[in-house]
């Protein structure tokens, strides 16, 4: 016959009584939520997609919640230690795409090299108006065009 333990004026059975590990499983889902929701809706706007601010909270919200869930697993100790190694798993997979992966971008073989003239091409100014390159040389007092190109991570 199990022995009936009594806490807080409430007698429970050691072995009825086993509750959820509520920071080991949702440090779980928020890692995945986190590592899903940069590709899906944080990597729309510049300012989460160049440096991803808050896909970086949200890793160290889950992996503080992870290991919290894992020092509280007491019964079923190995699921907790898989949950805990995807979780981080997520958050270095994320990691190297983000910071050592997008590098790794091929070489441009097309591009025209410093000092080449340009192609021709058409853009909008600030005022949202098609201006041509060819436009912009023929003015009477141009001697050149000086073009800028701003590399980011898309």
């Amino acid at each position: 016959m199990r022995a009936k333990r009594v806490a807080s004026g409430f007698a429970y059975d050691g072995l009825m009584s086993r509750r959820l590990n509520w920071q080991l499983w949702s440090g779980f889902a928020l890692s995945i939520a986190a590592f899903v929701s940069y590709f899906l809706f944080f990597a729309r706007f510049p300012v989460t997609r160049d440096m991803p601010w808050v896909s970086l909270i949200l890793f160290a919200i889950a992996i503080a919640l992870l290991v919290l869930g894992l020092r509280r697993a007491t019964g079923r100790r190995i699921g907790a230690w898989i949950a805990t190694v995807f979780g981080v798993l997520f958050c270095v997979l994320f990691c190297w795409d983000i910071f050592i992966g997008a590098k790794w971008l091929p070489a441009s073989s097309h591009a025209p090299a410093v000092g080449s003239k340009a192609p021709d091409f058409v853009l909008l100014d600030i005022h949202q108006k098609p201006i041509a390159l060819s436009r912009l040389l023929a003015g009477p007092a141009t001697k050149g065009v000086l073009l800028i190109f701003y590399r980011g991570y898309w």
